[in-house]
């Protein structure tokens, strides 16, 4: 199968006075505050389907604009672009969830899914009335999909009476379109692969060393096969690009030194990011170091990006699509008209050398 091609929609642009800026603070950690800027979102779903991207992610926070109305806008603005919904179990009872994603996909014609996830913070989880601790959003998940996937395949009332959720006679009134993928999920515990193998269709890979990808692919497609299921894998890829090798060095150690610049001394919104209140829970920095967290969070980002040409990019993402990546996010500032003929450029050299365009039906 071709490798799908995946990019992102947000709500509104990065913060940032001019274009330079906003390729700088890409790489800092995502401030609580975020409005809704209808003509961004539009415009960006536009220009991740034209430069041949095949579907984009819509990601969740509890004080960010709500992603099922974010997608339904990037949705309408295009006629080809898939959108992945992020929601998080317990923001919303199952059927509800389940109705959400039927009429996103039927107004599409078939271009919707959602994105499970748990919460990795505590914090960001209770600041939507959400107290329970990570173990038990697990068991919570566990129920939450068998419902909500019973429910969303009904056809007659159908009742339930779990610890989180009773409901009685409950049908849905439409279905999501046939044949599509529907759900990812993601999370490296034991859990988090337990829930993908029983309930999604794609499993999104954590960021790891080649070796570690290919083995986490092999247990969940294990897994997934015990249930007589097969699962797809996402990968998340941060992604720096110029025209050579060297300038996209170059490139890195400027995206550094501005976004360190830029957030350095203050505070800043940058120090109340939710990245930064999973590190906290796990004991990874001092909170009264908020600068310095969003220091270290910078160069980790920028550590951890593919940086080079289209072309070494491209090599290298064809090294996880030999492990067995099926799916690549594609994650990169795009803020000019030469970011956009970069991302382009690399979007080519993946068609070229790993298969042409994905199956638009197959999600």
């Amino acid at each position: 199968m071709p490798l799908e091609i995946r990019g992102g929609v947000r709500a509104a642009p990065v913060p940032g006075h001019t274009a330079q800026e906003r390729q700088a603070l890409r790489w800092a950690p995502d401030g609580r505050d975020r409005t809704a800027d209808p003509a961004y979102v539009a415009r960006t779903a536009r220009e991740n389907e034209e430069d041949g991207l095949d579907s984009a992610l819509v990601v969740q926070s509890s004080s960010w604009p709500d992603p099922w109305l974010v997608a339904s806008w990037a949705l309408a603005a295009t006629t080809r672009l898939r959108i992945a919904v992020a929601h998080r179990v317990g923001t919303t009872a199952p059927t509800v969830a389940a109705r959400s994603l039927a009429t996103l996909d039927r107004l599409s014609g078939g271009r919707a899914a959602a994105h499970v996830i748990i919460g990795s913070s505590d914090h960001d989880t209770a600041r939507d009335g959400d107290l329970l601790d990570k173990q038990e959003r697990y068991r919570r998940a566990d129920e939450y999909l068998d419902l909500f996937t019973r429910y969303l395949a009904a056809d007659q009332d159908i009742d339930h009476k779990g610890e989180f959720y009773t409901v009685s006679a409950a049908r849905p009134g439409l279905h999501p379109r046939p044949g599509g993928e529907l759900l990812s999920f993601g999370g490296s515990s034991p859990q988090g692969l337990d829930l993908a193998a029983r309930y999604a269709e794609v499993y999104a890979v954590s960021p790891l060393p080649l070796p570690d990808t290919r083995r986490r692919i092999a247990q969940v497609r294990t897994a997934a096969a015990t249930h007589g299921r097969s699962l797809r894998i996402w990968r998340h890829v941060t992604v720096v690009l110029a025209d050579t090798d060297e300038a996209a060095r170059d490139r890195v150690r400027r995206l550094r030194r501005d976004a360190l610049r830029l957030t350095s001394g203050g505070g800043g919104p940058w120090t109340e990011a939710v990245q930064l209140d999973r590190d906290r829970e796990r004991g990874r920095s001092d909170p009264s170091r908020g600068d310095e967290q969003v220091a270290a969070y910078i160069r980790r980002s920028l550590t951890a990006a593919y940086a080079g040409s289209p072309a070494t990019v491209a090599a290298r993402i064809g090294l996880l699509r030999s492990a067995g990546v099926d799916i690549v996010q594609l994650d990169l500032p795009v803020e000019t008209d030469q970011d956009r003929e970069l991302r382009r450029s690399l979007v080519r050299h993946l068609r070229t050398g790993l298969g042409t365009p994905a199956d638009r039906r197959v999600w």
